[in-house]
């Protein structure tokens, strides 16, 4: 059985996070690798990565437009038939407007991976919102084998009121509402597992902190990084984590990476989150 770390990490600019991207593959060293918010053409990526990428081993499919978007895969294991978008993928804001940069699949190590960027939704009363449920909807309709299949990126959606810090500063917000976790449960419920949470069931887990207010420093988070993975690949992690390190220090994303271990678990079953807090802050009562 082929070994295989894979990781997703919303990045939220590419050429900004080079100093901090090459050196985390380095450190890492994973086998698959998700990236989102890239903010690059197609161009403009390979002219930056395509060689330091190859110097490491990486294949690359990258789905860019520039300043806003962007999805890559990386790997080491393979990148076949490679698809960028999504088949009848809605469009925003009229029907003939260009397809958003937003999901990139390919075969890597046996495994259908699809690297995705949902839409925010701003706010429920605003048309992307609808937009936001529709690609969902595309999405769902884009698995066409869940038992070999890996989704995984920055879903814009906490999966329950346990992904938040705080759920009552959330109400009438995006990420939360019932009709967007209705529609991540019907992508899961293809057969795809939330493998980080599953491993955790029940920890405090966060893969994002606004750069705002020291969110990060107090461990004041959401977890809307996730890795959906089908019942082949489910039954072969070893290990489920967030590398809270790589949203340390200056000039990180806001996103930390996730990363899991299939077959072997090189780190040991660390998690759920790597390296943890050291003064986590408490968190709201749930009855």
């Amino acid at each position: 059985m082929l070994r295989v770390r894979l990781a997703t990490w919303n990045v939220n600019s590419a050429l900004t996070r080079l100093p901090r991207l090459l050196p985390w593959l380095d450190e890492r060293a994973p086998d698959v690798v998700c990236l989102q918010e890239t903010k690059l053409t197609d161009e403009a990526f390979a002219e930056t990565f395509d060689a330091p990428l190859a110097e490491r081993g990486y294949a690359v499919a990258h789905f860019g437009e520039g300043r806003w978007n962007g999805v890559a895969l990386l790997s080491r294991v393979g990148l076949d038939d490679v698809v960028r978008g999504l088949p009848g993928e809605p469009r925003f804001p009229t029907p003939d407007s260009p397809a958003e940069a937003r999901a990139v699949t390919a075969t890597c190590g046996g495994l259908r991976v699809t690297s995705v960027y949902v839409p925010n939704g701003r706010t429920p009363d605003d048309p992307h919102y609808l937009y936001k449920l529709e690609w969902l909807a595309a999405l769902r309709e884009s698995v066409a084998d869940p038992v070999t299949a890996v989704v995984a990126g920055d879903m814009n959606i906490a999966p329950t009121d346990e992904d938040l810090w705080d759920p009552a500063l959330f109400v009438n917000s995006t990420h939360v509402t019932p009709a967007e976790r209705k529609a991540l449960a019907e992508i899961k419920g293809l057969g795809l597992h939330d493998v980080v949470r599953e491993r955790w069931p029940a920890d405090r887990i966060f893969t994002y902190w606004d750069y705002r207010a020291g969110r990060f420093h107090k461990d004041l988070g959401m977890r809307i990084d996730l890795v959906l993975a089908g019942a082949d690949v489910a039954t072969r992690v070893q290990a489920a984590w967030v590398d809270r390190k790589a949203r340390k220090g200056s000039g990180p994303s806001d996103h930390a990476p996730v990363i899991v271990d299939l077959d072997t678990a090189p780190d040991g079953d660390a998690g759920p989150v790597v390296p943890p807090p050291s003064t986590p802050a408490k968190l709201p009562h749930r009855p």
